[in-house]
């Protein structure tokens, strides 16, 4: 179907204009938030061509479209009559009208709405560090010659300087004023504060000669930068509120800047970045108590967190991991989740009895080892539901055994095939037989529940 048409057809259907409320998406999904969700036909919005899952969770109505859905965004902005850059510089949004949401489902909302725009980024430095990191345990390369310097810059620089991205995009997504975001990331990653962390030499500065400034280092954080903004965007309402129209232009901007950037230095930058350790410690500890146990419960929720799209609640704790000592082990339960997946979509091949359907199942599948999940999702694994079950399954088992086994990333990379040369090391055996395991115990299980079972069944009647 005609891009404008499929758009059309889908705005019409989550109760047209006038019922959204906001729209945004992240890699794969066109998110709604609605003033009426009843209005949404969802049945409808499956039927239309280009999407391929509909769902409604954590207060939103999700459309799968796939890799092309900036594509959809940029068209669905452009029939609303909506500029994503004058939106940002709005007022947040009223609650829509309706059964407001839980705290834990407006944080994931914003979870997601911040990480899933800046994921294309992130995953794109990734993969440049994952190569390169491949190449120098291959030894092909050398990590101290001009060339490896020179593309580490490109891989790197997107992670030292990650608070002005989760600026931007928390700022967007709160409909507040995006370049005073960038501006507050730009405080605490001044050079006097990086450069201060990095001497060691004094744990604080005084503003005013009493109040104490706490020296850290915010590089490749995210934690401390995302409660900045939260911070910011009520400060900049505030101060919009009380100050008289005349003034606005100047008064605004400097007020919000000053307070805001004084709080976040003094009391919310420090408060993130004892919360990121802390989380990060809790999962730590957990993975040092018991890998096992850990790998269990991840790779148990990672599938189901995908489905419902809160699979971005992890990326904070996964950086926080880097940022702290290097290195991480929830990425690599995070591939093990999508081979599962993979594993269990393939597993399903056998059981579409039309050359289309099978057309659906291979793209799903070749999708999937690219790190793109959702086609197997939505496209397969809910129509066939035990293959859902067999995808959790082999999520757990591959996690539990990768995590006995302490496999590890030195970087942030996506879960894609492209990764592989990210694990070559120490561990670089058993992430391969977890991968192996975590397919063949997928597929297997999927195969018995759908098409073996289901013919047993048809065979009895």
């Amino acid at each position: 179907m005609e891009l404008s048409k499929s758009v059309a057809s889908i705005i019409a259907h989550v109760g047209g204009k006038e019922n959204i409320v906001n729209v945004w998406h992240c890699m794969t999904r066109l998110r709604f938030e609605l003033v009426d969700y009843d209005k949404a036909d969802m049945e409808a919005l499956k039927a239309i061509p280009d999407v391929i899952g509909v769902q409604f969770a954590k207060g939103q109505v999700q459309i799968v479209i796939g890799t092309t859905v900036e594509k959809f965004y940029t068209e669905a902005m452009k029939q609303l009559g909506l500029d994503a850059a004058k939106e940002a510089d709005k007022a947040p949004a009223d609650e829509p009208s309706g059964e407001k949401k839980g705290l834990v489902s407006q944080f994931m909302d914003l979870m997601s709405g911040i990480f899933g725009p800046i994921v294309p980024a992130i995953a794109g430095a990734g993969m440049i560090k994952g190569l390169m990191t491949g190449l120098v345990a291959l030894n092909v390369i050398s990590n101290t010659t001009d060339t490896y310097l020179i593309i580490d810059m490109l891989a790197s620089g997107v992670f030292n300087f990650l608070p002005f991205l989760v600026a931007a995009s928390e700022a967007k997504k709160l409909k507040t004023n995006q370049y005073l975001a960038i501006a507050l990331a730009t405080v605490i990653m001044y050079p006097t504060m990086v450069n201060a962390a990095a001497a060691g030499e004094i744990s604080n500065f005084y503003l005013f000669g009493m109040i104490p400034v706490p020296v850290f280092n915010y590089s490749s954080s995210v934690i401390p930068i995302f409660f900045g903004v939260l911070l910011m965007s009520y400060v900049h309402r505030w101060v919009d509120r009380i100050i008289p129209s005349a003034a606005k232009t100047v008064i605004v901007p400097t007020l919000t800047l000053f307070i805001s950037g004084i709080l976040t230095l003094t009391v919310v930058g420090p408060i993130g970045i004892y919360l990121g350790r802390g989380l990060a410690s809790v999962v730590n500890t957990v993975y040092d108590i018991s890998p096992v146990l850990c790998g269990v419960f991840f790779g148990a929720i990672r599938p189901v967190s995908i489905l419902v799209g809160m699979h971005h609640a992890m990326t904070p704790i996964a950086m926080e991991n880097f940022a702290s000592q290097g290195w991480d082990m929830l990425m690599p339960m995070m591939f093990v989740a999508n081979l599962s997946i993979v594993g269990a979509a393939a597993g399903c091949y056998f059981k579409a009895n039309s050359k289309s359907e099978k057309t659906v199942i291979g793209g799903a599948v070749l999708s999937g080892f690219l790190g793109i999940t959702e086609p197997a999702l939505f496209g397969v694994l809910t129509k066939y539901k035990m293959a859902f079950v067999a995808a959790t399954v082999g999520s757990v088992v591959g996690s539990a055994f990768i995590s006995f086994f302490g496999v590890r990333l030195y970087g942030y990379i996506t879960s894609s095939v492209f990764s592989i040369p990210a694990y070559i090391g120490p561990y670089f055996p058993f992430a391969v037989l977890g991968w192996i395991i975590t397919l063949a115990v997928s597929f297997s299980l999927s195969y018995l529940l759908v098409v073996k079972m289901n013919r047993s069944s048809e065979l009895s009647n």
